[in-house]
């Protein structure tokens, strides 16, 4: 079975992206998970990543920390 992803349910991918970011955020600022998971809902990364159009949520961790890194 193949589910497509759209804007009504990329919000079921969004947790496990957020945390994988929020925990290397919060490792290397030296900051709590709980400010690091509110950085990242307030960057223009995740208006980005909540936009099923851009497509970010097609892109790895990785590839999504840096960005977050380099708009910060």
């Amino acid at each position: 079975m193949s589910t497509k992803i759209t804007q009504g349910n990329l919000y079921l991918l969004l947790p496990i992206k957020v945390g994988r970011l929020a925990s290397w955020l919060s490792e290397d600022r030296g900051i709590s998970i709980t400010d690091a998971i509110n950085c990242i809902y307030h960057s223009k990364l995740y208006k980005k990543l909540s936009t099923e159009n851009t497509k970010y949520w097609h892109l790895g961790p990785v590839d999504l920390y840096n960005e977050l890194k380099t708009k910060m």
